[in-house]
């Protein structure tokens, strides 16, 4: 006789980009040990099979495409994802800022966690009179590169890194008589693009990142050594699983 079939319950998501409502369901067994014995290698190749094959598996909504999801989507589906499979809360130790020190254990529980939006955001930055660049926010491989990639940026310095990313963001450049996308050039152009800009121009581009949308919570801790309370801010998944 065979074995009972185990119902695997489904759940639905408000994707924070586009507004469409998803279902998805939480990791199994085996998608866990996929996913924590690809962490083991530190291969960031295998690390990123697993994952976007987890995914994949988890998010039952036909046509959605994980790589081609923004990276606050994903973090977002993979942190419901995960709260459904382990525990709808989250447990860290903060450190106190009016000292400095004091640690203090609080519990975070995943539905308070949000996508924050800044209204002064835009995709399209005007660089001068002429030429407007077209952003693209990060991918699920800027997502895995972000939160598992252990090793393959590590000879990189900061600016390099920075450059990496805008490069891989910049989606079309275009003035009022012509366009270029970014898949007609090559990494090497459009970093050489990136570092003809002035300053001005520059924080053009760093403004949309700084103002993308992101995973973020805050809340207030008290010190129980001195009593006085203060405001913590987590962004990105790293900060509510580091």
């Amino acid at each position: 006789m065979p074995l009972p079939k185990i119902v695997t319950p489904t759940y639905q998501l408000e994707l924070p980009s586009s507004g469409k409502t998803i279902n998805y369901r939480p990791f199994l067994v085996k998608e866990e040990k996929i996913l924590i014995l690809a962490l083991e290698s530190q291969d960031v190749k295998e690390i990123t099979l697993a994952i976007k094959s987890v995914l994949k598996d988890c998010i039952l909504t036909k046509g959605i495409k994980v790589e081609d999801l923004p990276s606050f989507d994903i973090e977002y589906i993979f942190l419901n994802i995960r709260a459904k499979s382990v525990s709808e809360s989250i447990e860290l130790i903060v450190t106190c800022s009016d000292d400095g020190e004091t640690e203090v254990p609080v519990k975070i529980f995943v539905d308070e966690i949000k996508i924050q939006k800044d209204s002064n955001h835009t995709t399209e930055i005007k660089i001068d009179d002429q030429i407007v660049i077209k952003m693209k926010y990060p991918s699920l491989n800027q997502f895995i590169k972000n939160n598992f990639d252990f090793s393959s940026q590590e000879s990189l310095s900061t600016i390099e890194k920075s450059f990496d990313i805008i490069s891989s963001c910049i989606e079309s450049i275009f003035t009022k008589d012509e366009s270029w996308a970014s898949s007609d050039c090559t990494k090497k152009e459009l970093i050489e693009f990136i570092e003809s800009m002035n300053t001005d121009q520059f924080k053009k581009i760093e403004k949309f990142f700084e103002t993308m949308p992101k995973l973020s919570h805050t809340f207030e801790v008290t010190n129980p050594k001195t009593k006085a309370k203060s405001t913590v801010t987590l962004e990105g998944l790293t900060s509510f699983f580091g």
